[in-house]
């Protein structure tokens, strides 16, 4: 999916970078609700199997397509901060993932960018 990224790459607002993480954690709650409801886990003991699927599905998405599910559909990518035209390596999208799961981390920015873009390497960008 970089085919899309240009050299002219603006950085994404917090109001789509909220909105993405809102519908990345609604979208992981229901799948985990939904393999509690059918029994396939037994519970969701105060949401941490919904973390859980949010960092595997945030890192592996990532690493794949250049973004999470709720980035997608708000049309937000993660790049490379040196090189955006390559993927975001499968190590540096768990350590982002990770580190978002902190909650501190994405808070705390310097240049428009994270804690958790600065030690991945990262940036999340508006296409």
């Amino acid at each position: 999916m970089t085919s899309a990224v240009t050299s002219d790459l603006r950085s994404a607002t917090w109001g789509r970078r909220i909105l993405a993480l809102c519908i990345d954690w609604v979208a992981c709650l229901a799948v985990v609700e939904g393999l509690v409801a059918t029994g396939v886990i037994a519970a969701n003991p105060n949401g941490l199997g919904t973390l859980a699927l949010f960092v595997v599905e945030s890192a592996l998405f990532t690493a794949t397509v250049g973004g999470s599910f709720g980035k997608l559909a708000t049309r937000l990518r993660v790049v490379r901060q040196k090189d955006p035209s390559r993927p975001v390596s499968l190590l540096a999208a768990v350590v982002r993932s990770v580190l978002v799961a902190l909650v501190v981390p994405p808070l705390l920015t310097f240049d428009e960018r994270g804690l958790h873009d600065l030690a991945a390497g990262t940036r999340t960008v508006a296409l």
